[in-house]
């Protein structure tokens, strides 16, 4: 099982993030075509290897070739929603772009719907966010992990004016996980480079593994006090470990006076601001009413946040909150190709034995509508087409 550690004693950036991916092995000009999908223009890479206190690493620039847009949190969102993305990249820079929005929306006072990325900053943050989500898909790597963030101290020039560092938005996205005291007065952690790491990684110290290949991403800053890298080392956990443990908060209320359609609403709604799942079983109530439980399983760092929208978007007073512990199988997505198209699938492991695979329904309803083919045809296709492709019996 194969782990990326950031180690992040520079802090992160998008770019670096970037930077960092294309010194591990990805090949930029994948990222570009993957990037090409989506509609946005003006802009170009530029790839360098370039030094910060005689460490070689790799450096990205988003160079805009023309005027920008703004373009508000909901055009991006909807742009990415309806892109021809691999279905893993395109739901993982939703969620790093509905972290920076929300962040973003709480810092100014403002509904999500509000929320701009102004010219330049909007293609970067584009570039930055889906590079970074197509670059870990062609990574390959099973888990990612992240030293706790530096944060600085001092004041930045924004679009909004004079802001203090950290940056209110990276505060506010940094809530629940773990950082240190930078000694700096210059941006290192900067507001995409938290929603990367917060949403991509487990925050914690260097986990045991054999090292097996080791990269930096180059910032634009030339410092003084130390390097301006993010360094990432990729290695392989213990193969003992053949079931994955971790910790989860579960949250639970029950509801007897919701409409159905504000139910169906809700579990939408808290799977897309990062619900590990959520599922709803019927009740007896207090005096004979029938009603509904509601139980969300969430990362830790995740629970308040969940619970509030639980409150605010259904009639519950209250909810219940307790920690638990998980063992699981290794989950890994891949893309199998069919004579119906490109779908995707989930590979379950125990340690590094291949248990089985699923399809994506996601994936296969896109390939149904866009064929006129039955749904479980199209499940049957792939998941035979997968079985053959990962060499695994019938």
């Amino acid at each position: 099982m194969s782990i990326l550690y950031l180690d992040t004693f520079s802090g992160i950036s998008g770019d670096m993030m970037l930077g960092l991916l294309v010194d591990l092995g990805v090949d930029l000009n994948l990222i570009q075509t993957e990037l090409a999908k989506l509609p946005v223009s003006g802009y170009r890479l530029e790839q360098s290897k370039e030094k910060r206190h005689s460490i070689g690493g790799t450096r990205i620039k988003v160079l805009c070739e023309a005027s920008q847009p703004a373009r508000s949190w909901t055009e991006i969102d909807t742009m990415l929603a309806e892109s021809p993305l691999n279905d893993a990249v395109q739901s993982r820079a939703r969620r790093i772009f509905r972290r920076l929005g929300e962040a973003e929306a709480h810092v100014h006072q403002v509904d999500l719907n509000e929320v701009h990325f102004h010219e330049v900053g909007a293609v970067d943050a584009i570039v930055d966010i889906v590079g970074s989500a197509i670059g870990l898909h062609l990574l390959g790597v099973h888990e990612v992990c992240c030293a706790p963030l530096p944060l600085s101290n001092g004041m930045i020039r924004s679009s909004h004016g004079a802001m203090p560092l950290p940056a209110p938005a990276t505060l506010q996205l940094l809530q629940g996980h773990p950082v240190r005291d930078a000694g700096s007065d210059r941006e290192l952690a900067t507001p995409t480079g938290a929603a990367i790491a917060v949403e991509i990684a487990t925050f914690t110290a260097m986990p045991e593994m054999t090292i097996e290949r080791v990269g930096y991403g180059v910032g634009g800053w030339q410092l003084d006090d130390r390097p301006n890298l993010l360094r990432g080392i990729i290695g392989a956990r213990a193969k003992a470990a053949v079931f994955e443990r971790d910790s989860v908060t579960v949250i639970e209320t029950h509801l007897d006076d919701s409409s159905p359609e504000w139910l169906g609403s809700l579990i939408d709604r808290l799977m897309t601001n990062g619900a590990l799942d959520a599922a709803f079983a019927p009740l007896q109530m207090k005096k004979n009413r029938p009603g509904t439980r509601l139980t969300v399983v969430a990362q830790p760092q995740e629970a308040e946040r969940l619970a509030q929208t639980i409150l605010r978007e259904s009639s519950a007073i209250g909810v219940r909150m307790h920690e638990t512990r998980r063992m699981k199988l290794r989950r890994e997505v891949a893309t199998v190709q069919t004579d119906f198209g490109e779908a995707a699938v989930k590979l379950i492991y125990q340690g590094e034995k291949l248990l089985r695979i699923t399809p994506e329904h996601a994936s296969c309803e896109k390939l149904a509508e866009a064929t006129g083919r039955p749904l479980p045809e199209i499940y049957r296709v792939v998941t035979a087409t997968a079985n053959r492709r990962f060499e695994l019996e019938d």
